[in-house]
């Protein structure tokens, strides 16, 4: 039995003998290799009497590819997997009709996949096969070097991949992104080089002449790569299957999260939001850092009396600690540290997140989801019947979340959140303004700490810096600081660090609820008179802290304008 259209049309005309027919076409079902490469590799025919024989008893029309301009052919529909398995290639496109190039126009099934692929009419073109094999490899090496994948890229990286991978509805997508095998390494190439490089997030962005790729490194978003722009819609597929997105849907934001899979024993978390845009869809990925969580509080940039202050309070069987700061400012870091010092055997600890970062073993997780009714005010009021120790909110956003947490910290258990402030008297005034009662601000606030994320100075390029003495006390120094004769380093930049800088540390304003605070929350007080209290009680502001950093040489001067002001 022949299992090939066309080697039953070569036994029916006798072009050639049945035996060697039976044997090349047992042999090409078998490996799985189309039937006109088995055919002219054997020598049963040559491949330019092979496509004669095509074109006299077809009606497929004939096209030299030595005549054929490459340029022509649409790069959105080269997908490694669809050219290798049908032994094919798109050629052009008119208008809703796609012509592609075959060497058997009797594989009906080759032009039914490449519709179902692109959703449009599709049409053969015969060519020569030994051509059409030249042609196959020009274009996925054309691909490959397009976005810098070598064949040792291909060998190190194929291994890598999303675990639980599933792949939804694919609706009207264009190509296979799973199995679309550029671009896979592509990403994966990427991801790898986020992870190595210590990027924080990653920034994928369609513009109309453009596609670019920006990692955020030390807190600093840095172009990486500038893939071709047809490419766009086939990279985003890709991190959308990866995340388990719906790949139809580009109309809408969407939120997901990738394991990527490492080795057998390592696996990398990311989180994964998609926005509609003009021109596509910008997807970027937050690195989701477990170890983060496990450096000690001691590497993460408190000064000795702050990081004693902190960690008093932890010691506390109730009361509220607040961390404020803007977006990326490092305070789930802080609190997950936080957490990982009272996480004991003896503890009951629940937190409510959105979404969950950083998975801690021993810790009960909530993962909040406003579409089904789970709140953070929901979560907490959960807990409190839960027989808890300490509880942590991930964000209090609203006056109701504020009142359950506070009733939590007066009630016997150590709450902790975060809230969005420039500093922490201003976190007390925007609790007041939310509608929380001062008496109740008073009596369960305990520590109030506000944070920023600098770069750390790299020890193996920084160099001092002569600056006058009257700009020093201008940004901030006391001339008793200045007469100590401090150094101060800038950044220069080496092959070691990034643009001078490796690393990144904590700034922090440290504010414990003193009885003087407390008389000042009590009486309504703004929030610049509860900060010059602060000053008067010796907390260092957050500007301070970061000018301690720069007289210790771990920060530049420009790295302490940059995050705080003064």
């Amino acid at each position: 039995m022949l299992h090939h259209s066309l080697a039953a049309l070569l036994l029916r005309d006798q072009v050639i003998p049945e035996d060697k027919l039976q044997t090349c076409s047992d042999y090409a079902w078998e490996s799985k290799l189309p039937f006109t490469y088995c055919a002219v590799d054997r020598k049963l025919l040559t491949s330019a009497e092979l496509a004669k024989y095509c074109f006299e008893h077809t009606n497929c029309p004939w096209l030299d590819l030595d005549a054929f301009n490459t340029d022509l052919i649409p790069e959105e529909f080269i997908n490694e997997r669809l050219i290798r398995k049908n032994h094919a290639v798109p050629l052009y496109k008119r208008g809703h009709m796609l012509y592609v190039a075959v060497s058997d126009p009797t594989r009906i099934e080759t032009l039914d996949e490449f519709q179902f692929r692109t959703r449009l009419q599709t049409e053969a073109v015969l060519v020569d096969e030994l051509k059409l094999q030249r042609l196959i490899d020009k274009v996925l090496a054309n691909e490959n070097s397009m976005l810098g994948v070598t064949e040792e890229d291909e060998q190190q990286l194929r291994g890598i991949d999303a675990i639980d991978e599933i792949q939804k509805d694919t609706g009207s997508v264009d190509v296979d992104a799973k199995n679309d095998a550029p671009v896979v390494i592509y990403i994966n190439k990427l991801l790898l080089d986020a992870i190595k490089r210590g990027a924080s997030d990653l920034h994928f962005e369609p513009y109309e002449q453009e596609y670019r790729i920006r990692f955020r490194i030390d807190g600093v978003l840095v172009e990486i790569a500038r893939p071709p722009v047809q490419l766009a819609a086939r990279i985003a597929a890709r991190l959308k299957v990866m995340s388990q997105l719906d790949i139809a849907e580009r109309r809408l934001p969407q939120d997901g999260r990738i394991k990527l899979k490492l080795s057998k024993h390592k696996a990398i978390d990311f989180r994964v939001s998609t926005l509609p845009t003009l021109y596509g869809e910008k997807i970027v990925m937050r690195i989701l850092d477990a170890q983060a969580a496990m450096i000690g509080i001691e590497s993460l940039g408190y000064e000795p009396d702050q990081q004693k202050l902190y960690e008093d309070v932890l010691d506390r069987p109730q009361g509220m600690i607040l961390v404020t700061g803007p977006t990326g400012s490092g305070k789930t870091v802080s609190l997950y540290t936080g957490l990982n010092i009272l996480n004991t055997p003896e503890r009951n600890i629940s937190t409510a997140e959105d979404p969950v970062e950083i998975n801690l073993p021993g810790i009960n997780q909530v993962q909040i989801n406003v579409k089904a009714g789970l709140t953070f005010a929901d979560a907490l009021r959960s807990f409190l019947r839960q027989d808890p120790d300490v509880v942590m909110v991930g964000e209090i956003r609203d006056l109701e979340t504020a009142e359950i947490a506070i009733k939590a910290a007066q009630t016997g258990h150590l709450v902790l959140s975060t809230l969005h402030t420039n500093s922490a008297a201003e976190t007390l005034t925007r609790l007041m303004n939310m509608g929380v009662p001062a008496y109740n601000i008073a009596g369960s606030v305990s520590l109030i700490i506000a944070q920023r994320l600098a770069r750390r100075l790299c020890n193996v390029c920084k160099e001092p810096q002569e600056i006058p003495a009257d700009e020093l006390l201008r940004q901030g120094y006391s001339q008793a600081e200045i007469d100590t004769g401090m150094t101060i380093f800038k950044a220069v930049g080496c092959d070691q660090c990034t643009n001078g800088y490796k690393g990144r540390t904590g700034i922090y304003e440290v504010m414990p609820i003193t009885d003087n605070i407390q008389d000042l929350i009590m009486t309504g007080a703004s929030s610049l008179t509860i900060a010059k209290q602060a000053h008067k009680d010796g907390i260092s502001s957050l500007r301070h802290s970061a000018l301690l950093k720069v007289a210790k040489g771990i920060i530049s001067l420009v790295e302490a304008n940059r995050v705080t002001t003064f």
